[in-house]
C-alpha cells in the first residue's frame, strides 16, 4: 500500500474510520481539534498531525470527516488548512455532510492548487463506523473515485460513484430524509404500541422481519425499549443534516413537508437540552405532545 493517509477530524464517526484505516495496513497521519481524541489512534499506531495542513504534507490521501460546512472550509482553506499543505496530485475525500453547493466550490478551489477533491458522505453510524460497514456515496471525478476506492472499502461496505461534485452530498442528504422519515414512523408505532397496552418486546419481534422492518428499528428500537438515548449519531448532527436538506430543497423548490415537521420536533429537544442524545431521542418529542412514554415505567 504506497498511498499515506491523512485523516482530519476523529469525532464519532472518524474514529472508527480512522481505526479501520490502521487495521487495513494504510500509513496513517491524523489531526482533530480537540488532541485528546489523536491519543488512542497514536497508540495503535497513528502519527499526530500539528495541523491540517501538516496532516496533508504528510499524506497522498488526505479525508476529512467533521461536522458542518464551516468546519470543512475552516480545515480546508485555513491558514494551516489542508489545502496550505497539499502538494499538486494530493486528493482530498470529504466524508463530511456538507452542502452541496459548497462542495462544488471547494473542489474548484481545490482544483486551481492541482488538488482533487471527492465528497464521500457516509452512513450507517458508529456502530458502521466502527465495524467498517459504512456506506459511502461519492461525487467527482471517476479517476478519483477509483484512486480512493482501496481506501473507502477499508471503511465501508457499500460504496457507490453517483456523479460529479457535490452529487455525492446529495445523495447524502436523500439519505437522510428516509433515515428521519423511519425514524419517526418508529416512534409512532412504539408510541401506539405502548398505548394498546400489548408487550412492546413481542410487538418488536412481530413486525422487525416484515415489511415494517428496516435498519432504524432494528438497530434503534430495543434503545428505546430500554431508554437507552446513547448516540450513533446525535440529534444536533440530525438536525444538521436536516437544515442543509430543507436549504436545498428551498433552492429546487421541492416541498418536503415531513422532513420540516421532524425537523421542528427536534428543535423542541434541542431546546431541552437534549442535543448530544440519539436521534432516535426523536420519541421523546412524541412521549411529550402524548403525555406518556414508552417502555418500563
Amino acid at each position: 500500500m504506497t498511498e499515506r493517509i491523512g485523516f482530519v477530524g476523529l469525532g464519532i464517526m472518524g474514529q472508527g474510520m480512522a481505526a479501520n484505516l490502521l487495521k487495513a495496513g494504510y500509513s496513517l497521519t491524523v489531526w482533530n481539534r480537540t488532541a485528546a481524541r489523536m491519543e488512542r489512534l497514536v497508540a495503535e499506531g497513528a502519527r499526530a498531525g500539528e495541523s491540517p495542513a501538516a496532516v496533508a504534507a504528510a499524506s497522498d490521501i488526505v479525508i476529512v470527516c467533521v461536522s458542518d460546512t464551516p468546519d470543512v472550509q475552516a480545515v480546508l482553506l485555513g491558514t494551516d488548512g489542508v489545502l496550505q499543505g497539499a502538494q499538486p496530485g494530493t486528493l482530498v475525500v470529504d466524508c463530511s455532510t456538507i452542502s452541496p453547493q459548497a462542495t462544488r466550490e471547494l473542489a474548484a478551489a481545490a482544483a486551481t492548487r492541482g488538488v482533487a477533491m471527492l465528497d464521500a458522505p457516509v452512513s450507517g453510524g458508529s456502530e458502521g463506523a466502527a465495524k467498517g460497514t459504512l456506506s459511502i456515496m461519492v461525487g467527482g471525478e471517476p479517476a478519483a473515485y477509483e484512486r480512493a476506492l482501496p481506501v473507502l472499502q477499508a471503511m465501508g461496505k457499500t460504496i457507490t460513484h453517483v456523479g460529479g461534485h457535490g452529487a455525492g452530498q446529495t445523495v447524502k442528504l436523500v439519505n437522510q430524509v428516509l433515515v428521519v422519515g423511519n425514524c419517526i414512523a418508529m416512534c409512532e408505532a412504539l408510541l401506539f404500541a405502548q398505548a394498546g397496552g400489548v408487550d412492546l418486546a413481542k410487538t418488536y419481534s412481530a413486525v422487525s422481519q416484515g415489511a415494517a422492518g428496516s435498519w432504524m428499528f432494528t438497530n434503534r428500537a430495543p434503545q428505546i425499549l430500554r431508554r437507552d438515548w446513547s448516540p450513533g449519531f446525535t440529534v444536533d448532527l440530525q438536525q444538521k443534516d436536516l437544515r442543509l436538506v430543507l436549504e436545498a430543497a428551498d433552492e429546487l423548490g421541492v416541498p418536503l413537508p415531513v422532513t420540516g415537521l421532524i425537523f421542528q420536533l427536534y428543535r423542541t429537544l434541542q431546546a431541552q437540552g437534549l442535543g448530544s442524545e440519539g436521534n432516535h431521542a426523536l420519541a421523546k418529542a412524541l412521549e411529550h405532545l402524548a403525555g406518556f412514554t414508552i417502555g418500563p415505567a
